[in-house]
């Protein structure tokens, strides 16, 4: 008789209840902006109910997907030309915020870049298990990588988009170490790319001011400094229990977009260092259990795509809270399952299904 599957019902339920959580914080971090933008203070909080919804019938479509359909190649070569595609047509869109991350499908904005991680990860995961044993095999293995991950975070850079891009790097970099390539190719790597990136951040003045308001914020409070020191404001306001859901200060105009990369200050400031450190645990909680299913995981294929999901969902989380405590430079990493944005929201829900799969085939 057939193995009935189960459901990893701690990462179910944690990432059900960040999704929860971060309905509620949307609402609380845009209701005023979205009354004085849009009329409604449930603009934003209606919108990102839409995606969540998607998203959720997205997660339980893969959940109920057999994983490994997804290292076929009528399936992978496909959506990689689908996401190179929507990336070249994303630099051909008008511009927002003076960026060239979206593509316009009618009154509907997606942004590939989005779809790209969750892509490259599934593509990793399948060309590494059939490249088992020759990792370090430059032209077999590691140049297709670098010209497919290359080509990608290139377009990425041109949106401009320098935070995805590294975000993207990361993710290839988790899942290269842990298909076994030694840490000498990522000395080599790492010396390689950094005049490049030594000279994206300096040729870009904004990415230069961005340093400097890492570095030295209170030398420009009214310009490249504002935001981060709006979040330092928050951050530290909040205390030990907060200042009360809904009651906090800097969303009112003085944090820019609250609703996006910097709503975990608002979370700082409502709920405290209580609330901040509960959100980070439910983080832990997906690491942990995204990499327990990665180490049961009987093939290659699947191990490989867990660890890729999971850095993808947890980095990102990891970036975004660095940013906003001030310890990285200011990026545009929205923090997954909270923070606003459709296109963000639906690519981690679908990835965690693809993970919640995964658990389910584990012995």
């Amino acid at each position: 008789m057939a193995r009935q599957l189960q459901t990893d019902r701690v990462l179910f339920g944690t990432v059900v209840i960040l999704l929860l959580f971060g309905l509620i914080m949307v609402f609380s971090a845009s209701a005023v902006i979205a009354q004085e933008g849009y009329g409604s203070s449930y603009h934003f909080l209606f919108r990102q109910g839409f995606w969540a919804i998607i998203g959720l019938v997205l997660m339980a479509i893969m959940m109920n997907f057999d994983y490994r359909r997804l290292a076929r190649p009528t399936v992978i070569f496909p959506a990689l030309a689908v996401q190179l595609l929507l990336l070249l047509v994303a630099l051909f869109q008008s511009p927002v915020h003076n960026t060239h991350r979206w593509v316009h499908l009618g009154r509907v904005m997606i942004q590939p870049s989005e779809l790209s991680k969750v892509i490259i990860v599934i593509f990793l995961a399948a060309f590494l298990e059939m490249r088992k044993g020759e990792i370090e095999d430059w032209k077999r293995t590691l140049l297709p990588i670098m010209l497919v991950v290359g080509v990608d975070g290139l377009l990425i850079l041109r949106e401009p988009d320098f935070g995805t891009a590294m975000a993207l790097c990361m993710i290839v970099a988790a899942m290269l170490f842990v298909a076994g390539l030694r840490l000498v190719y990522f000395g080599y790597a790492t010396l390689a790319a950094f005049p490049m990136l030594i000279f994206l951040i300096f040729d870009t003045g904004y990415r230069a001011k961005r340093i400097t308001a890492f570095l030295h914020p209170y030398s420009d409070p009214l310009g490249a400094g504002f935001q981060i020191i709006q979040s330092y404001i928050a951050v530290g306001t909040g205390g030990i229990a907060g200042l009360g859901l809904m009651e906090g200060k800097e969303k009112l105009f003085f944090l820019p977009e609250p609703q996006n990369d910097f709503i975990f200050a608002v979370i700082s400031e409502e709920l405290g260092f209580i609330g901040a450190v509960l959100v980070i645990a439910l983080f832990c909680v997906i690491l942990w259990r995204g990499l327990r299913a990665a180490a049961r995981c009987s093939n290659d294929f699947g191990r490989l795509l867990a660890v890729g999901i999971t850095v993808m969902v947890v980095g990102q989380a990891l970036v975004n809270i660095s940013v906003v405590v001030g310890l990285l430079p200011t990026k545009g990493i929205p923090l997954p399952l909270i923070s606003y944005g459709g296109s963000s929201l639906v690519m981690t829900l679908c990835a965690i299904g693809i993970l919640l799969n995964i658990s389910q085939n584990t012995s």
